[in-house]
């Protein structure tokens, strides 16, 4: 197994337990991982419909690292930009509104490795594939 699809199968075995956790039932789960209460139907709205946008997220990388080729690419640029907005939101958080608790430090940090870890996987897809790259329909 390649070290993009080996990358793409950890960021979305990762990234599974965490969007059930805001999604699947939050009032049980926020509480006892982050001390967040959620309440109202809004709020449950916005935390579901985060779950379905991650869980989107992995269907893509999976079928990625299952395809190949362009879809690979396709799925390393997505989690890519994916990992670095979110470690850039929660940087400027955490300039804004000071330290948050030590799992969503956590998190940050991992968001910052990912991305470096996908940049490298996608280096190296284009340095083996350089043709497909540079296709154009």
């Amino acid at each position: 197994m390649g070290q993009a699809r080996l990358y793409l199968l950890i960021s979305a075995a990762g990234l599974v337990p965490i969007a059930l956790s805001y999604g699947l039932d939050p009032g049980q789960s926020l509480p006892w991982l982050l001390q967040i209460h959620p309440s109202g139907v809004n709020l449950i709205h916005l935390l579901r419909s985060l779950m379905g946008l991650y869980l989107g997220l992995v269907v893509l990388w999976l079928a990625g690292a299952w395809r190949g080729g362009d879809l690979l690419r396709t799925a390393l640029i997505s989690e890519i930009v994916f990992m670095a907005g979110l470690a850039a939101g929660r940087l400027l958080s955490l300039l804004l509104d000071g330290r948050p608790s030590p799992v969503l430090n956590l998190y940050t940090v991992a968001e910052i490795v990912l991305a470096s870890w996908g940049w490298v996987c996608l280096r190296k897809t284009i340095a083996v594939h350089p043709s497909v790259s540079n296709a154009h329909p």
